[in-house]
Parts: C-alpha cells; structure tokens; sequence
C-alpha cells in the first residue's frame, strides 16, 4: 500500500539543474530519514544524500556545493535540488525512505522506481 513516486527527471546539459521530487502515499505512521541513491551500468548503487525528520543532511562529497537534499514532512516528499549538473552525474536516481506504517511497529525501507537524469558535454 505504501508507494513511492519520483519525478522531475531529465536531460540537460552540462551546468544545467534539475530538481527531483518523491511523494510517499499509503498507510503511513512515520518516516524516518529519507535519501537519494544513483546507481550507473557497471557500478553498485551509491548513497547521494540523507536527510532525516528533522531536517539534518549529509551529502557525498562529489556532489557538496552543487546538490541539495530537503523534505516536507507535511507532505511525506523529499526533494534534490541539483545545480552545476556534470555528465558524470548521469544515472538513475533513486529515493528511499525508512517507513513505519503503523505506531509501534518497526520501520523499513521502501524505494521509488527511479528517474533518468542525463547530463550531455
């Protein structure tokens, strides 16, 4: 019942921004920390940025400066602004959130089905 829905994917060129959304509908209680994943052919995939409840974040050091990760707990969204975008920022983007969907049970993660962002020289 829980669903995550990304948008806001695209193509650019290089120095171009794009900002991606991802809603959480569904049963819910609560959501944790809520994050952004990228993965690329060949590679794992890697963490981009976290941000929890209470709106502290942390972002990958390839991406400080450029990216910003934020949410609106009112509307169960989290967001990545992403500016100065470089090629090899190429990927499919990923959300994740850790989610309780009833009080007092635990919490686990749910992914969004991804969205293409493609950044051309």
């Amino acid at each position: 019942q829980v669903q995550l829905v990304e948008s806001g994917g695209g193509s650019v060129q290089a120095g171009g921004s794009l900002r991606l959304s991802c809603a959480a509908s569904g049963r819910i209680a609560s959501i944790s920390d809520m994050s952004w994943y990228r993965q690329t052919p060949g590679k794992q995939r890697e963490l981009v940025a976290t941000v929890t409840r209470g709106g502290s974040t942390n972002v990958r050091d390839s991406v400080k400066g450029r990216f910003v990760i934020s949410r609106d707990n009112a509307k169960n969204t989290v967001y990545l602004q992403m500016n100065s975008l470089k090629p090899e920022d190429t990927a499919v983007y990923y959300c994740n959130a850790q989610i309780q969907r009833d009080f007092g049970t635990g919490y686990f993660p749910y992914w969004g089905q991804g969205t293409q962002v493609t950044v051309s020289s």
